[in-house]
């Protein structure tokens, strides 16, 4: 079962790391939404304290990288926001 899991992690994973790419290289955090962001971050952190009491590889790998690239979007959006 936890091939399953690795297969569905490296999926969702490398889903969101374009989007960490193109806000690195563009620097445009407009579309992004801060709250959003937070509570994105919040959750993967769960999930990935979840993954670890469920003693699940696929699960941690995934959430933990997932929540450096939330985090990294988070740093970005604070970095390059426009300042009225």
């Amino acid at each position: 079962m936890e091939i399953i899991g690795f297969i569905a992690a490296t999926l969702t994973t490398a889903a969101f790391l374009p989007q960490v790419y193109k806000t690195w290289k563009t620097k445009d955090v407009s579309a992004l939404s801060l709250p959003m962001l937070l509570m994105f971050f919040v959750g993967v952190f769960i999930w990935l304290v979840y993954g670890y009491y469920k003693n699940s590889p696929s699960m941690i790998m995934a959430n933990a990288i997932t929540l450096c690239s939330a985090f990294l979007l988070i740093y970005f959006k604070i970095k390059y926001a426009k300042n009225p």
